[in-house]
């Protein structure tokens, strides 16, 4: 049985958290679609958050 792809906006979160923790800005959001991009800077702040919490 095939292994099915991770679903799209689980991607773009997953992604947006990897930006955060490395840095990266916001504004590098690569997608336009408003759901994808709400879920990609969600996971951004997510990892900001880690960063900063792992600064301490």
């Amino acid at each position: 049985m095939k292994r099915q792809k991770r679903d799209r906006l689980e991607r773009a979160q997953a992604k947006g958290y990897q930006a955060g923790v490395n840095g990266r800005s916001s504004e590098t959001c690569p997608y336009q679609a408003m759901d994808a991009r709400s879920q990609w800077l969600g996971g951004w702040r997510e990892g900001r958050d880690t960063k900063v919490s792992m600064l301490k």
